[in-house]
């Protein structure tokens, strides 16, 4: 047994804090067995960026990788729903300064009809994000970039 120094360095943990997530933290969140599945499916897709999703069979890469209807439609009502409102609200603000730029950009050179649909790109930001934002937020206690 070596003694205890208490002026010692401290030793950080060199493991990434996603390989140490498990399905029975998973099974133990109180959350619905939906997102228990789409959590244990982006566990075993390799966290939260997915290096293995290839891997997977097609009905977990599904559920990995699913399409969330309520963050489409309501994007940073729906972060703030979950307890993640400051990445919704920078996520908003973000894609609010692009689409104005771009809009009024298109509007300028004639190009007005594309220029309204620009919103429907940022649902698919939001989409896109949700599932994996909320892994984070539930496994990893990262609520945001801040």
């Amino acid at each position: 047994m070596t003694p205890y120094n208490p002026y010692a360095t401290p030793q950080a943990s060199v493991a990434d804090s996603e390989s140490r997530v498990s399905d029975e933290q998973i099974a133990a969140l109180p959350i619905s067995d939906k997102w228990k599945q789409r959590f244990s499916a982006i566990q075993h897709a390799g966290g939260s960026k997915m290096p293995r999703l290839k891997e997977l069979p097609a009905a977990e890469r599904r559920k990995a990788f699913s399409f969330n209807f309520l963050a489409f439609l309501f994007g940073p009502i729906y972060y703030a729903i979950k307890g993640m409102w400051k990445k919704g609200l920078t996520l908003f603000l973000a894609c609010a300064a692009v689409v104005i730029a771009l809009g009024v950009g298109l509007d300028f050179l004639g190009y007005g009809k594309i220029a309204n649909a620009l919103g429907y790109g940022v649902g698919a930001i939001f989409v896109t994000r949700a599932n994996v934002d909320y892994y984070k937020k539930m496994l990893l206690d990262d609520n945001g970039w801040w």
